[in-house]
């Protein structure tokens, strides 16, 4: 089994009966480079090599990062891949004096960019330990082209170091490490001030409340949601993209508010929200993040759900038409939500199918998602039989008990 890139590289070439020159050409790069990687003389290459042969093998970026097992625990420490997130995120070259900078050519804007995308896929899925695997060499490959290019090309860079940063944020917080998310975060938005894109503040804001609402800092959440959504409320005119950017800000200000057991407040932001989402009139994706009547529509089941209102969480649910349009780690968590409402009415066996549903849409998420976890080892303990779904579910979750 292909245990390194080299391996899976050698692999997928000998499947599509290409040479290492036939590779290097069509992947626009030398035969030198398929070469030390395939000999595992080299052991890691930057996201647009990566993508490079995704292109000529016919294959997501994800293929030749082969399967998520980085985030294994390993005695008791920290898995090496979150201490490799860690380190790109404060890397010792950020400090002045106490190391030499970065030894990285930089990649071009347009490759930049390409790499920042291709790990919008592999969000969706909720795969966190490929992004993990692939967010060291993105930021740096972002930092060196911030050093290296002035003018609009430095701009741009900007931009991508930004999001790479947000991105690093949000996978770190997935994780429990909210220390280190906020670092990360705190980058993000620095960048973002030296970018050529706007919306990248606002969706620094939405990220830094769901990391608020993780450490349990729900006032603090909300607060920082309803500031940035009141300074950018859109008007008659406003494009699509500022309504869905609003309208984000909204259902994070109203999931903080929930928890902070204002209820009345959420209800508001709640109705503000589903109102921009029936002025788009679709479900958009804007920054791997959606928003529209869907979406809003999902947000007011996991409301009622975390007001303690299971029956009006699945009438809700009930009314939803469109959910498998969510990205999958989205509609994942709808699927608990729906099972937690139906666990909190004695409907275990209903619980369970929305479990095993969530675990066929996003597998890894819910491996690593502690509500999920937590609720499948309470239905594993109620459960009288020795062989059942939701047993074989603890199982494969690796739920110890």
């Amino acid at each position: 089994m292909a245990t390194t890139l080299g391996d899976r590289l050698v692999e997928l070439r000998m499947r599509r009966g290409l040479t290492q020159e036939q590779l290097a050409a069509k992947a626009h790069l030398s035969v030198d480079t398929v070469r030390k990687l395939e000999q595992n003389q080299r052991m890691t290459a930057r996201m647009s090599t990566l993508n490079g042969f995704a292109r000529a093998l016919d294959v997501e970026t994800s293929v030749l990062l082969g399967a998520p097992r980085v985030l294994e625990p390993s005695g008791g420490g920290e898995p090496p891949s979150l201490l490799a997130l860690r380190q790109a995120v404060t890397p010792v070259s950020g400090f002045p004096g106490l190391g030499e900078p970065e030894d990285v050519s930089p990649p071009t804007i347009a490759q930049l960019r390409d790499s920042i995308r291709s790990t919008e896929h592999i969000r969706r899925q909720g795969e966190l330990t490929k992004i993990t695997a692939l967010l060291p060499t993105l930021l740096a490959d972002a930092r060196a082209a911030v050093r290296e290019y002035t003018g609009a090309d430095r701009a741009a860079a900007y931009a991508v170091l930004a999001e790479a940063y947000q991105v690093a944020a949000t996978t770190l917080t997935a994780f429990g490490k909210e220390d280190a998310a906020y670092t990360a975060l705190e980058r993000s938005m620095a960048a973002a001030k030296e970018s050529d894109d706007p919306h990248l503040e606002i969706i620094g804001a939405s990220s830094l409340s769901w990391i608020f609402s993780k450490q349990g800092r729900v006032r603090d959440a909300e607060e920082v949601a309803v500031r940035m959504a009141e300074r950018i409320e859109p008007g008659f005119r406003s494009a699509p993209i500022d309504l869905s950017l609003w309208g984000i800000l909204l259902l994070r200000g109203a999931s903080a508010a929930v928890r902070a057991e204002r209820g009345d407040t959420a209800e508001e932001l709640l109705s503000l929200a589903t109102a921009a989402a029936a002025r788009i009139g679709v479900d958009r994706l804007d920054y791997a993040t959606p928003f529209g009547p869907t979406n809003a529509g999902v947000a007011a089941v996991n409301a009622y759900v975390d007001m303690g209102k299971p029956d009006k969480a699945l009438s809700q649910a009930r009314r939803l038409t469109h959910v498998d349009s969510l990205p999958p780690t989205w509609l994942a968590r709808h699927y608990l939500d729906r099972a937690l409402a139906h666990a909190e009415m004695d409907r275990d066996s209903e619980a369970a199918r929305a479990l095993l549903a969530a675990e066929r849409t996003a597998p890894e998420w819910m491996r690593y998602h502690s509500t999920s976890r937590h609720l499948v080892a309470e239905l594993r303990e109620r459960e009288r039989r020795r062989s059942s779904p939701i047993r074989d579910l603890a199982v494969r979750l690796e739920i110890e008990g």
